[in-house]
């Protein structure tokens, strides 16, 4: 290493020694001292853990947690909040483990460092205003403290100050991000100082040349007349105070930022704007707000459409002040904000102004005048009032640090793509919800999803910031049972659109199946012709209608057939009348094709038949064909209803699981369970439900549904668990 180098490396450790000082000292001025032994602890802390990290600038790492931590002492927040800010990045960067940073500062400490290294994980992969709300939205859904978005705030405005070390691509992207996330995150804080910086800073990365000319030119505009701001804040001051009220008034001239968005809202160039300077009139008290507004707007004309009563009616971030633009001294347009001290401070430091300590023996005090000013606020409709309302419960400020929560979208989550977009979705939403959020499609298709990069149930509850991945299948398609499990509407739509037409579908087939079979029984050619005839006596337009109205059981394939085959109809039809034969048939057994089973045709709930089981089918409406086992005291209800009943029959290859039902007892013994579902397994068999329905002293009952192929494999099954030592007694179940 060279001399230069040497000296170089020693100019910057200098440097942060002095940093540190600083901050110390000024932290001295309002925490106790015991406070300020352990921010010392944490700075020497920080600065091992960042040793040999050096910023794209060339100066130590480190500089930049400090700068952080000196922005927040600034605004004098407590303790925890400036460790935090010096070991922001220690969890991120370093080798440093939660565990270290609880057991050595404390478990706030270390979950407050968590919630910033978090936020610093996310990148905004979307420019577009909807994910930019969305990802400010997460932001403070996963913020469980609001102190974590105060810290993150002040390390963004840092990293802005000193973005010129870096690429030009990168800059960009940063201040971009800065601009739609950060600015409008610390103007929903109400930390307008933060916001006011933030945006200035990205302006200059985003738009150089546009702000430079304004800049320029506003200066220009100021020189000419240099002493307009001074004299006008006099005129205020002497016409305010002359009416025995105590006041400040302060002049400045208004942002770059927000002279270049009139221009373009307006249309207009700079010149053509003549309201780029701004007043603050500071007075104590709420009712010398509204005395020096009546002062002022009696001695200059007020703009029509100008007034703004921010007092009355509070920003949602709680910002108060009122606002009024006037024609003032040499007719100039000028716009004045008139406040007291306090809502001067919460405008400049939003939430953060909650934290401000009384310097007295360290104790952490809040003043009876900004707990009174905290108090007139409480009625406020917004979630920063909902905040300050802990004032009046809490000691001071740091007990208050300890209740508040941000609670903002606590009823939602957010979730990533893979791609980095962000889905919104209600709390208690699944897997696939977000398919459905994602696109209707994917929704309708979805075969698997990935949460985190583990494969889940499509059930499984989403938590804020999984990151979620769909796989889906062109041959999957929603199931009935899904909408048990979806919680958002969309969701829930689409799943019974698509169960509703496949249920058409099946329907269709299962009507035109049971008229083909009938039509087979009476000894006739199957005529779609003819049944078009017939659709105005069922009030439908169209075959499929018919075929659907059938196979729901709106009607009986007799009665379609009857009305067709009447002499009258076949007189119309044939032009003579025949004689349908009154020789007894043999009714048509209808198969229970694999190609109906869902929907249409269902295994009862009551008697769970199998393969192998004696069965009969009844119509049911609104479900197609409901097949029960002959035995079945359900079916027997439908017995004085035999236009109902059908004769079916199982598939003889059919290559499938059915469900039937096992009523089991156990023995209260450890491994009874076990052995239980053991046997199963090993039987090629699944479990596909369980419920305990009964508990004794030495004996569980328990209801199981198993997948099996036909009634043989169950019977097989349960002989070999009655074989069981661990099992007292089994028996298939029914209702």
């Amino acid at each position: 290493m060279s001399v230069a180098q040497e000296q170089n490396i020693t100019y910057f450790e200098d440097r942060l020694s002095q940093s540190i000082d600083r901050l110390s000292t000024t932290a001295a001025d309002y925490l106790g001292p015991a406070e300020v032994g352990l921010l010392n602890e944490a700075a020497a802390f920080g600065r091992a853990a960042h040793q040999g990290q050096v910023r794209a600038s060339g100066e130590p790492y480190f500089e930049h947690p400090v700068a952080v931590a000196q922005s927040l002492v600034d605004k004098r927040l407590d303790h925890q909040t400036l460790i935090t800010a010096l070991l922001h990045d220690t969890i991120e960067d370093c080798d440093v483990t939660h565990d270290q940073l609880s057991q050595q500062f404390g478990h706030k400490v270390a979950e407050l460092v968590d919630g910033v290294s978090k936020i610093s994980k996310l990148k905004l992969k979307s420019a577009n205003t909807k994910q930019a709300e969305n990802f400010r939205k997460f932001v403070l859904a996963i913020s469980e403290d609001v102190r974590v978005v105060i810290v993150k705030l002040a390390d963004r405005l840092h990293n802005m100050s000193t973005i010129s070390a870096l690429p030009d691509e990168k800059r960009r992207r940063i201040a971009t991000e800065t601009m739609e996330i950060y600015a409008p995150l610390a103007e929903r804080m109400g930390i307008f100082s933060f916001q006011h910086q933030l945006e200035d800073l990205s302006f200059e990365v985003l738009q150089p040349e546009l702000r430079t000319a304004i800049q320029q030119r506003l200066k220009s505009m100021l020189e000419e007349n240099d002493e307009t701001i001074p004299l006008i804040s006099d005129e205020l001051y002497e016409l305010v105070s002359s009416s025995q009220i105590l006041c400040s008034v302060d002049g400045r001239q208004k942002t770059l930022l927000s002279i270049a968005r009139k221009m373009h809202r307006k249309e207009v160039n700079i010149e053509q704007l003549s309201d780029i300077m701004a007043f603050r009139v500071i007075v104590p008290t709420l009712s010398d707000c509204y005395a020096t507004l009546g002062i002022i707007h009696q001695k200059f004309p007020n703009i029509v459409g100008r007034f703004k009563d921010y007092i009355s009616a509070p920003k949602r971030n709680g910002y108060q002040s009122i606002h009024t633009a006037v024609f003032g001294p040499k007719n100039q347009k000028i716009e004045i904000q008139i406040r007291t001290a306090e809502m001067h401070d919460l405008a400049e430091n939003g939430v953060a102004s909650h934290w401000i300590y009384k310097s007295s023996g360290g104790k952490n005090l809040l003043s009876k005048q900004k707990k009174a000013e905290a108090q007139s606020m409480s009625g406020a409709r917004s979630w920063v009032r909902d905040l300050t309302s802990l004032l009046d419960l809490s000691s001071g400020p740091s007990e208050f640090l300890e209740d508040a929560k941000l609670e903002m979208y606590r009823d939602q989550v957010f979730c990533f793509t893979p791609t980095g977009e962000i889905i919104r979705l209600p709390k208690g939403a699944t897997g696939l919800d977000f398919a459905y959020a994602v696109h209707s499609d994917i929704g309708d298709h979805c075969d698997q999803v990935y949460v985190n990069g583990k494969c889940r149930q499509l059930s499984t509850e989403l938590e804020n910031g999984d990151q979620v991945r769909i796989i889906t299948d062109p041959e999957a398609s929603p199931k009935s049972e899904w909408e048990n499990f979806a919680k958002t509407g969309r969701a829930k739509s689409s799943i019974r659109r698509v169960c509703k037409a496949r249920n058409q579908e099946q329907m269709a087939a299962l009507g035109k199946s049971l008229l083909l079979d009938e039509f087979r029984y009476r000894n006739q050619n199957f005529d779609e012709e003819a049944l078009t005839l017939c659709l105005h006596e069922f009030n439908v337009l169209s075959l499929d209608e018919l075929y659907v109205l059938v196979g729901e059981g709106g009607v009986t394939k007799e009665h379609v057939l009857d009305y067709m085959l009447a002499p009258t109809a076949r007189q119309e039809q044939a032009g003579e009348t025949e004689t349908i034969s009154s020789e007894p048939q043999k009714k048509p057994v209808f198969v229970i094709d694999t190609a109906y089973q869902g929907e249409s045709v269902q295994t009862a709930k009551c008697c769970h038949p199998l393969p192998g089981d004696k069965i009969i089918g009844i119509l049911t409406t609104g479900l197609g064909i409901t097949v029960h086992t002959k035995s079945c005291s359900t079916a027997y209800k439908f017995a004085e209803m035999p236009e109902l009943w059908v004769e079916v029959e199982w598939p003889r290859a059919a290559q499938q699981y059915y469900q039937g039902r096992i009523k089991a007892v156990l023995m209260n013994q450890p491994g009874a369970l076990s052995a239980l579902c053991s046997t199963v397994s090993q039987q090629a068999a699944n479990i596909a439900f369980i419920q305990l329905e009964e508990r004794k002293l030495n004996f569980y009952t328990f209801i199981l549904d198993l997948d099996v192929r036909d009634q043989e494999h169950l019977q097989s099954i349960i002989s070999i668990l009655r074989a069981n030592r661990f099992i007292e007694s089994v028996d298939r179940y029914s209702f």
